[in-house]
């Protein structure tokens, strides 16, 4: 079994650690490592690092490297521009295919926090079997929701199928994308419906051949690439090829347009969180709404439900008297906000391009 890491994200929410250089799943959010290398971490012993696939910005190629030393040179592909996601899994589901058209490969993403990480690697090796017995099958993991998110992507949950290892195995329903804030809460009192992760595990021909039916721009520009593939000119096509298609969600491409029968779904709870943001980042190392999170040289008094990382050694964060905000203090910016505040500071920094603070984003 085979997994690809994707890893090229910006994230814009996790200002000011998160930078353009050095996007948020680079840096040290969680602990003394990236959530890039503890999603790595995750895999092994059950993957060989010879089995584990990044896909990530070629911009990003240097940093990486260094970060994942174990990762054979040939694992890394390299996106020469940012397309969103479809094109990036048309590529690597490209090469896949050449590589291992059939073996399971899971498909997963570098800037999550997972507690539960026996329960994962358990779910991973029972999608693996399925797609071994049935390559021609996509199998998503969901996780139970703990609150009616709107930021997140849904998964409708359907029939129970069956029970192995005491993982409940279920028919695929469909997909519901952000959905507004009743529908949301319409999907969490119901109980069918879990996150979508976006993580699944399937067999690379099986989804490149879906790009074949429903994107079939993606599929023949990554079809003209992979002619050259292995080839010594190969990364100079990508590079003239490669942004020669539209920018589009994987899950507008694909996902949402899946035939039902072709999918299952794992419905666990995985203790899965998106860090894309300080808030949710909060939210998912908290015990408490009252409790706050706390990183670096911090003195606080009378301070509750807040979020405060501080990045400079030279410097202590003294927070006195504070409810439901966000500090972040870094060598060159410091953000101080409450947590409801965030959208507004996202819309702050995407102002700075073509402005004296371009050099902070």
């Amino acid at each position: 079994m085979k997994a690809i890491i994707f890893a090229g994200g910006s994230g814009i929410r996790l200002w000011p650690l998160s930078r353009r250089k050095s996007p948020k799943q680079f840096e040290k959010i969680i602990g003394n490592k990236s959530t890039l290398q503890l999603a790595v971490e995750r895999l092994v012993p059950d993957f060989k690092y010879s089995d584990i696939y990044i896909s990530t910005n070629l911009i990003y190629s240097e940093i990486v490297k260094k970060q994942l030393p174990e990762i054979p040179e040939a694992n890394f592909l390299f996106e020469p521009e940012k397309k969103d996601v479809a094109p990036a899994i048309a590529l690597a589901m490209g090469i896949l295919s050449k590589i291992s058209p059939e073996e399971p490969v899971a498909i997963l993403w570098s800037d999550h926090l997972v507690k539960q990480v026996s329960l994962f690697k358990k779910i991973l090796k029972i999608a693996g079997n399925e797609v071994k017995k049935n390559p021609n099958k996509i199998v998503f993991i969901a996780n139970k929701p703990r609150f009616p998110s709107t930021n997140l992507g849904y998964i409708h949950i359907g029939q129970q199928i069956k029970k192995e290892e005491d993982i409940n195995v279920y028919e695929f329903e469909g997909l519901k994308y952000k959905p507004d804030e009743t529908t949301a809460k319409q999907f969490f009192q119901s109980k069918k419906y879990g996150w979508n992760l976006g993580y699944f595990v399937t067999s690379a021909n099986f989804i490149y051949k879906y790009f074949e039916r429903l994107a079939p721009n993606i599929y023949n520009n990554t079809e003209s690439i992979l002619k050259n593939y292995g080839k010594e000119n190969f990364q100079s096509f990508l590079k003239q090829t490669y942004g020669l298609v539209e920018s589009i969600n994987f899950d507008n491409a694909i996902l949402e347009n899946l035939d039902k029968k072709d999918a299952f779904v794992i419905f666990e709870d995985i203790g899965w969180s998106d860090v894309g943001s300080w808030e949710a980042l909060k939210e998912a190392l908290q015990s408490t709404t009252e409790e706050n999170v706390i990183n670096g040289k911090v003195f606080v008094d009378n301070v509750t439900d807040s979020l405060i990382y501080n990045y400079d050694e030279k410097k202590i964060i003294v927070a006195v008297d504070l409810d439901d905000h966000i500090i972040i203090n870094t060598q060159d910016a410091i953000l101080i906000t409450k947590k409801s505040s965030m959208g507004k500071v996202k819309k702050i920094v995407e102002s700075f391009p073509g402005t004296k603070h371009e050099n902070l984003i």
